[in-house]
């Protein structure tokens, strides 16, 4: 369990981020356009997962967009950012914001990702949501860095993230 905050109080995750050098756990989300998808529909390309409690909040808006504005200078590297936003509120945020270079996936269907990845949120007002956290994964889906950011209203560290993510290319 990893213990992260809201506005400095304490909440708990269901877990803890998978370690680096492990294979990262695989899934099944949904795309905006209703599809669901796992690692293997982006095989050969390092992964960006930009993990997010809602795509509604003001800071998971700008992680989203900041990460938009750097794949173009990524390559083969794919940006997913997962919350449990429905796909039809996914797909408009895309539309209204103008992001087109991150893929955004659902836990509609499937709720294992949080638990799989140890960022269900199991306490406090926003119990059920995930906690802010970027996991990149190389080629091979192995875990090259992680970041559990520790105050939810924080956001990640993009620059160790993208420097993660060349690195494994």
């Amino acid at each position: 369990m990893a213990r992260v905050t809201l506005r400095g109080v304490p909440v708990n995750t269901i877990g803890a981020l998978p370690e680096v050098g492990t294979t990262a756990p695989d899934f099944r989300l949904t795309k905006n356009d209703l599809n669901d998808v796992g690692l293997e529909d982006f095989s050969g390309k390092v992964k960006i997962l930009n993990i997010v409690p809602s795509l509604d909040t003001g800071v998971c808006a700008a992680s989203a967009r900041a990460f938009n504005k750097a794949a173009a200078l990524l390559g083969d590297v794919v940006i997913l950012t997962v919350s449990r936003d429905l796909p039809f509120a996914q797909k408009r945020f895309c539309e209204a914001e103008g992001i087109d270079a991150v893929v955004t996936l659902s836990e509609l269907r499937s709720r294992n990702f949080g638990k799989d990845y140890g960022v269900e949120i199991i306490d406090g007002p926003m119990a059920g949501l995930l906690s802010r956290a970027v996991v990149v994964l190389n080629t091979e889906n192995e875990v090259v860095y992680t970041q559990q950011v520790p105050e939810i209203g924080q956001e990640p560290d993009y620059e160790k993230a993208l420097a993660a993510a060349k690195a494994a290319l």
